[in-house]
């Protein structure tokens, strides 16, 4: 009798041990399906948070178009678009950052090929904003390689299908435009650190679209002729004031006759980057959009990029040559 028991009693700490072994089971599913579900909620708000930024982002530049001349319009640092802005915050906790950039104000990397032949002036421009950065490697020749459609190699420097073929993994020349600055890491025997000095100063539009003056850097504006130093440069930066250029003309009255050998100029622009950082609960999300203003203040969206790290960092203090 006493045996039978000792058995019953077995059999049940057996049973309410599978009972807790199952139980705990279906709570820890249960939790993680719960934080799934709150994660998944998470990154559909943080996405459509975004959007919001990029939404607001385009009444800001059709306000700032409407506000100037439409048909001439003048863009610079002193507008409301590239005033930065507190964060946003958000009723589920978190905030909404939003920042306004103009690309225009960069070198334009596309601009070195022009109808499918060099830019001369461009290429010159570039290799002075490298050698301004004392980037000495020949960027410039392997770069018009990369977006030519030939495999004939430029110069001694230059660099097709059979030198990025022998890399590890293999690949091709590019043949095309960039899209994004980050394709320049594909460039042969491109550096880490060449990229990063490089990468605040270079942009990737349509290879007409002139350089804006009045957002241009120090550094950029210097790359326009050779003989501009850099502290020449500066005192141009300090010349287009609260209000900026008014016209092209007269930013080149401020050379004194020095022989601009650049990329086209402008003193407003068409382009424009837009970063939205949302940080909702654990989740974080960045979205860049790239934007055009055209003619009639309508803004269209070109392109989006969620692969983005955040808040793009200042460019490196420029040494003087």
């Amino acid at each position: 009798m006493s045996q039978q028991r000792g058995m019953a009693l077995i059999t049940v700490l057996l049973v309410v041990a599978v009972v807790t072994v199952v139980s705990a089971g279906i709570i820890a599913r249960q939790q993680l399906s719960i934080r799934s579900s709150a994660n998944q909620l998470h990154v559909r708000q943080a996405w459509h948070y975004a959007l919001g930024g990029e939404t607001l982002a385009k009444a800001i530049l059709q306000r700032d178009l409407r506000e100037g001349d439409p048909r001439a319009p003048v863009d610079h640092p002193g507008e409301a678009w590239a005033t930065p802005r507190a964060p946003f915050a958000l009723e589920e906790g978190g905030a909404l950052r939003v920042q306004i950039s103009d690309p225009s104000g960069r070198f334009n990397l596309n601009s070195l090929l022009r109808q499918g032949q060099p830019n001369e002036a461009a290429v010159a421009q570039f290799r002075r904003l490298l050698l301004g950065l004392q980037i000495e490697a020949p960027y410039a020749e392997r770069l018009l390689d990369w977006l030519d459609a030939d495999d004939q190699p430029s110069g001694g420097y230059g660099a097709e299908d059979n030198q990025y073929l022998l890399a590890q993994p293999a690949y091709r020349a590019g043949n095309r435009e960039l899209t994004d600055v980050s394709e320049l890491r594909l460039l042969l025997e491109m550096t880490e650190a060449d990229y990063q000095r490089l990468q605040p100063y270079v942009s990737t539009l349509p290879a007409d679209a002139p350089l804006n003056v009045n957002t241009a850097s120090a550094r950029v504006l210097a790359s326009l002729a050779e003989g501009l130093s850099l502290s020449r440069a500066q005192s141009l930066v300090a010349a287009r004031g609260g209000e900026g250029y008014r016209d092209v003309s007269s930013f080149l009255a401020q050379l004194n006759g020095l022989q601009v050998q650049s990329q086209a100029l402008a003193v407003g622009s068409e382009y424009f980057q837009v970063l939205s950082e949302v940080s909702v609960g654990e989740r974080r999300q960045v979205l860049r959009s790239t934007l055009q203003r055209a003619n009639g203040a309508r803004v269209y969206v070109l392109a989006r990029d969620l692969g983005q790290g955040g808040m793009p960092l200042v460019p490196v203090e420029e040494v003087q040559p």
